[in-house]
């Protein structure tokens, strides 16, 4: 488990003095993945410095498993630290050490005995599947391999924490979804409690249990994946939602943005309201898919003219959320 309470981050005095994180709280469970999403400049890269306490927070506290590792020594720290293993955008590789060497580092830098540190190494390699890669130097492998070494060797100290910053930045689609693929598998097998901060919102949907946007150093929205997908009136939902695709509707017909607000949307919604009002509606553009075992998505509608408030309330009985007064969405006109 990991907790901060109130982290804060200033650099400078007086007038030169710029806060780049106020006090941000969140908590990560054993066995739970937290995503932090946030435009450049809103002070993801820091925050991930003051999670491992690579840079020291101005105030506030940082809590691994009950322990606060801001008020420890220089000596204890180096200690504590051991409980959060990292993960960088650029794998952080040593090009002249093979890929079983590169796990082994941290290993030998606490000096394991080199039987011992082979077991280990051999047994980390052999979770993220590059045990045939043992002997190869990150020149030889591929960027998903790169960052799958990377993720070995932040687990050779057998962390509780994993923070992931930016670790999929990069990465073409299916190299990125093998990465996820593994981090949700040792999430599950090891219950880490996963830092995972990203720009990336597709990434997001794939990965998290929760999720906080970071902006201008402020948590500014933050909640449960599938409740903040279902609230329509959630910025950071929307953000992540899959959107239905503007197009043109036929004449005598409005054009209305729906989401799903609700878990058990019915797969039939679409007749079913066309029965209820007594007229077919048109589907002019639609995404759904399934998160957490619940079905997320929009859809863009043609819907009669003459249907108004009517439509609105027959849509919310299969848990269909329209934008306000059921008029088209502002961010989709223009859209064709």
């Amino acid at each position: 488990m990991i907790e901060l309470t109130d982290l804060t981050k200033i650099y400078g005095h007086g007038d030169e003095r710029t806060v780049v994180l106020d006090r941000i709280n969140f908590r990560v469970d054993a066995g739970e993945i937290l995503a932090v999403v946030g435009p450049s400049g809103a002070g993801k890269s820091t925050l991930a410095q003051c999670v491992n306490l690579l840079t020291a927070p101005t105030s506030g506290s940082v809590v691994v498993n009950g322990d606060d590792l801001t008020t420890l020594s220089s000596r204890e720290l180096r200690v504590a630290r051991r409980r959060i293993g990292t993960v960088f955008q650029s794998s952080g590789l040593f090009e002249r050490r093979t890929a079983a060497e590169n796990v082994a580092l941290p290993l030998e830098y606490l000096g394991v005995t080199p039987v011992e540190t082979r077991a280990r190494v051999a047994e980390l390699l052999d979770r993220v599947g590059l045990t045939e890669r043992a002997n190869h130097y990150p020149f030889q492998l591929s960027g998903g391999q790169r960052q799958r070494v990377g993720v070995a060797r932040a687990l050779a100290l057998r962390p509780s924490v994993l923070l992931s910053d930016e670790a999929t930045a990069g990465l073409d689609p299916t190299t990125t979804e093998s990465v996820v693929a593994l981090l949700r598998e040792l999430r599950d097998d090891l219950s880490l409690s996963i830092v995972f901060i990203t720009h990336e919102m597709d990434t997001v949907l794939k990965i998290a249990d929760s999720v906080a946007r970071l902006d201008r150093g402020s948590i500014v929205e933050s909640g449960r994946l599938v409740e903040l997908l279902t609230d329509p009136d959630s910025s950071l939902g929307a953000e992540l939602r899959p959107q239905g695709v503007a197009a043109s509707a036929a004449t005598g017909q409005q054009v209305w943005h729906v989401v799903y607000d609700a878990p058990d949307v019915p797969a039939d919604w679409i007749a079913r309201a066309s029965a209820d009002l007594g007229a077919p509606l048109s589907v002019l553009g639609a995404s759904v898919q399934q998160i957490g075992g619940v079905t997320i998505g929009a859809a863009t509608l043609g819907i009669p003219e003459r249907f108004d408030s009517r439509a609105a309330e027959v849509l919310a009985r299969y848990g269909l959320a329209t934008n306000t007064e059921g008029r088209i969405d502002p961010a989709l006109e223009g859209v064709a």
